[in-house]
């Protein structure tokens, strides 16, 4: 899959909503993810109080999950703006469900892929 087919299918469903509260809201990141399969993933943040929302990476991931994949070829995060890296947690997260995806293309604001395992060159698994 090219990197702008990737990039597409994120901001096909990236566009925040309210939900209970004005400061509750969904869908302002999307990301979308490739796997070794072919197989492409979506998902949408949710921020809501107590911190028990989560990031549109854990989403596309769990998506991803229930189809029984582990394995990412290239992700990628987006906003209104543009593209953008994925946090800590998210990184941790397709690390530790496959140690394959140290090797997984992350898309950067410039387009250019960066290998997962060199955004966390020193993990400590």
């Amino acid at each position: 899959m090219k990197i702008e087919d990737l990039v597409a299918e994120a901001k096909k469903i990236v566009g925040e909503f309210p939900l209970q509260t004005k400061s509750f809201t969904a869908g302002s990141v999307a990301a979308a993810l490739v796997t070794d399969k072919g197989n492409v993933y979506t998902g949408i943040c949710i921020d809501v109080a107590c911190g028990i929302g989560f990031c549109a990476e854990h989403s596309a991931v769990a998506e991803m999950l229930k189809y029984r994949e582990t394995r990412i070829e290239m992700v990628v995060a987006v906003d209104e703006e543009g593209i953008l890296p994925p946090c800590g947690r998210c990184r941790e997260l397709m690390l530790q469900v496959n140690p394959g995806n140290s090797n997984t293309k992350v898309i950067l604001k410039d387009k250019n892929p960066v290998n997962l395992g060199d955004l966390l060159p020193d993990h400590w698994l």
